[in-house]
């Protein structure tokens, strides 16, 4: 399997230290396109930091990995990565998007999720079979199929983009519609 380029989305102040593991564990099966903390300046309007998330950090990438952690879905980066990457454009094509629960998740011990607790994007791409969700696994090969199959669908099923996108994080323990 060619080496794929994901981008990892994810909630910086909570869950840094699992994305830092998740780029170890798979060094030698992927080329990481994250964004970091501070890579973009916060006072730019949001459309340009839109434009700069997709066009400097998610145009070379094959799948977007969202690392769900309890509070992740209350994210405008997060949500954003999700939209810019899923979105074909003229100069950058689609990216697959996969969900990797992580251990410090409400409900990671049972092996269930609320679809009211994971980035809504996120949920609404996995309702209409465009992404999947998986629980947080250290098997580098595990993740490498978890992402190959990502990049397969991205051409066989249509995402869901049509969702508002956030203007501001949120807050609380679930989303709504």
């Amino acid at each position: 399997m060619a080496s794929l380029a994901p981008a990892a989305a994810y909630h910086h102040a909570n869950d840094q230290g699992y994305r830092i593991e998740f780029e170890r564990w798979c060094k030698d099966v992927m080329d990481s396109r994250s964004v970091e903390e501070g890579d973009i300046d916060p006072n730019l309007n949001t459309e340009t930091v839109r434009q700069r998330i997709r066009e400097e950090y998610l145009r070379d990438s094959s799948v977007t990995v969202v690392l769900v952690g309890r509070q992740t879905w209350q994210r405008k980066h997060v949500d954003w990565e999700i939209s810019s990457s899923i979105r074909h454009t003229e100069n950058n094509p689609r990216s697959g998007l996969l969900g990797i629960l992580l251990p410090n998740y409400p409900g990671f011990v049972e092996g269930t999720y609320n679809p009211h607790t994971i980035p809504p994007r996120l949920a609404d791409n996995v309702k209409c079979g465009f992404a999947s969700i998986h629980l947080w696994d250290q098997t580098p090969e595990a993740i490498q199929n978890w992402i190959h199959e990502a990049y397969l669908r991205k051409d066989r099923v249509n995402p869901d983009n049509s969702r508002v996108l956030f203007g501001k994080n949120h807050t609380g323990d679930r989303w709504q519609d």
